[in-house]
């Protein structure tokens, strides 16, 4: 008999009729400390827990973000998967990542969000490999954020908060760094698992400076 191992990216449960108050109590029983992050909307508790390809991906496009507000000389605000929520509209996330770019004087001082007095984060990622059965997209639209991406494994979305709207558009370009192409990210990872991260980004850091000086 022969077993195999099979790895996932991640491991999603879903709950339907869940109350806003048995949400923030187990935000609370839960903790900080922990690796499963939590999406609320209107009833619907997803609990996603993310494993190796999942966590992978997410550090990485960070660093490449990274490279790209050090090379831009841009001061970046980073959050991690910050828990945001807004009570009055019955929506919570924890995003993969959040940054702050225009607002990040706002929160430069701070340590900690509250989405009723501070403005959302410019951009959020999402890694979604797996297929989340809760979109969350109206999520982040009820809290503002101004752009998504959302990673798949193989190609990396973009979508951009219409204000008329209030729900998201697709785009060819990214609302902060609109120089970019999106193709560029999906094709950075895979060549990091081939030459190895520190190598990858050591070639990406180049890519930028030869675009910026075009």
């Amino acid at each position: 008999m022969t077993t195999s191992t099979l790895f996932l990216p991640e491991q999603r449960t879903l709950l339907k009729q869940v109350s806003w108050k048995t949400f923030i109590n187990l935000l609370t029983d839960l903790g900080d400390n922990r690796s499963a992050r939590l999406y609320y909307d209107q009833g619907v508790l997803e609990i996603m827990t993310p494993l190796g390809e999942h966590e992978n991906n997410n550090r990485f496009i960070e660093c490449l973000i990274g490279v790209i507000a050090d090379e831009l000389n841009l001061n970046l605000k980073r959050f991690g998967s910050l828990t945001l929520k807004r009570e009055e509209r019955l929506k919570g996330a924890e995003p993969d990542s959040c940054y702050y770019l225009e607002n990040e004087p706002l929160v430069r001082n701070q340590q900690n969000i509250d989405l009723a007095s501070d403005p959302a984060p410019d951009l959020v990622l999402e890694i979604d490999i797996t297929s989340s059965s809760l979109d969350k997209r109206p999520i982040y639209a009820a809290f503002g954020v101004p752009e998504l991406w959302r990673y798949d494994g193989r190609k990396l979305e973009v979508f951009i908060l219409d204000k008329t709207t209030q729900s998201y558009q697709q785009v060819t370009q990214s609302l902060h760094f609109p120089w970019l192409p999106l193709e560029i990210i999906p094709q950075y990872i895979r060549q990091s698992l081939i030459d190895g991260e520190t190598a990858t980004l050591k070639a990406f850091r180049s890519f930028v400076r030869q675009l910026m000086r075009s």
